[in-house]
């Protein structure tokens, strides 16, 4: 009997150590780890660099309050915002809360400016930005939704990459468009750069915030350290978690200078965000991911996978309907039954995981070498001749 409630739906596998790619199970079988946490493990498994890091902040401070200043936050903070569009960072623990707080911010912002009723946040109809009861209905998912009201209110929904269906719903009150750069949960969806750049058109012409979802397709995944950087565009507010922890809890929102004005002392908080241990982390982390050559293999290995995973569409057809993604975030929407082929992938020893519209989300460390993506592709194409 286990004490735990069932909210989650597990597999029956439990893992007593990793290296790199590969986990290890209790039993000593050898998986080859493609879901890395959900885009968390950026590094793999056990990676040096991370270990040294966490070893030599642990034996000097592990948490401090908020009340003082932390030094290797502000270290982090200055690395994220050199390396990107912000200007001010405020750290959390994770992506909801990252998400939770962007919403916040852009209410603020409007009601710091005397616009108390520009408050409505606009999202795609059935998208993810975490479980958290406002996030749940930012959605638009009746899936998440159900049982869980009242409704929260202040969220209009628009169709994925629709700019007739974002210009229809915006209104005088819409403070802010709010999505995922290129969707994770939803199925792997990519917004092309025109879209994204018409987006950042209305909002300049609106004075509407431009909110980018990068949780799950930033810190490198999609090739470049943030995804909206192949649109070239600006945005106002970037929530960011899972890789920047690379497997230890971290979020955080970035801003511009004019948005973070807003958030004086009082307006927002987070006990463990900006703690020590997470920040060496975070820091560790950017500097790998810096590295010269890091992000261009990560675009190599995602051109050779991709490229791979499309012919084996082609050789069976009626087993793989569509192959997408960006970088190493990738989809593959299937004909066939989507439980019972991540299951039979997983008996390969190659983990994955589902996301909506039928499809096996596939997410390797963005330092796995080309060997450990020609294993994953044999056991797919294996997987595949069974049908």
């Amino acid at each position: 009997m286990s004490y735990l409630a069932s909210n989650y739906n597990r597999r029956k596998i439990s893992f007593k150590r990793g290296k790199g790619s590969f986990l290890f199970s209790v039993k000593g079988e050898k998986y080859l780890d493609f879901l890395s946490g959900i885009a968390v493990n950026t590094l793999g498994h056990s990676h040096p660099s991370l270990i040294k890091a966490l070893n030599t902040q642990a034996k000097k401070v592990w948490h401090i309050s908020n009340s003082f200043e932390i030094p290797e936050g502000e270290i982090l903070a200055k690395k994220l915002a050199k390396k990107t569009f912000a200007d001010k960072v405020i750290f959390v623990n994770s992506g909801a809360e990252a998400n939770e707080a962007a919403i916040k911010i852009a209410r603020r912002y409007f009601y710091s400016i005397g616009k108390p009723n520009k408050n409505r946040i606009l999202c795609i109809k059935n998208s993810f930005h975490g479980r958290t009861l406002a996030n749940i209905f930012a959605s638009g998912s009746k899936k998440m939704t159900e049982g869980f009201g009242p409704k929260v209110s202040g969220f209009d929904h628009f169709r994925f990459s629709d700019l007739k269906s974002l210009k229809n719903k915006i209104t005088k009150k819409t403070a802010a468009i709010f999505f995922e750069t290129a969707m994770g949960e939803s199925g792997i969806k990519v917004h092309s750069s025109k879209f994204l750049k018409e987006v950042r058109k209305i909002c300049n012409k609106k004075k509407i915030l431009l909110i980018l979802d990068e949780v799950q397709c930033g810190i490198g995944r999609s090739g470049k350290f943030f995804a909206y950087e192949y649109a070239k565009v600006k945005p106002d507010i970037v929530p960011i978690a899972k890789g920047i922890g690379g497997g230890f809890p971290i979020g955080a929102v970035l801003m511009t200078k004019k948005v973070s004005k807003c958030m004086i002392p009082g307006t927002h908080g987070s006990t463990y965000g900006g703690n020590p241990l997470a920040m060496v982390i975070g820091n560790t982390i950017m500097n790998e991911v810096f590295k010269k050559g890091f992000l261009n293999n990560v675009k190599k290995n995602s051109k050779y996978f991709l490229k791979e995973l499309n012919l084996i569409k082609k050789k069976y057809p009626k087993v793989i309907k569509e192959v997408r993604g960006i970088g190493l975030l990738i989809g593959i929407q299937l004909n066939v039954e989507l439980g019972k082929f991540i299951n039979e992938l997983t008996k390969n020893k190659l983990l994955t995981i589902r996301a909506a519209e039928n499809v096996v989300r596939i997410l390797p460390p963005l330092n796995v070498k080309k060997k450990e993506i020609d294993l994953a592709l044999k056991i797919i194409d294996k997987v595949c001749a069974e049908y």
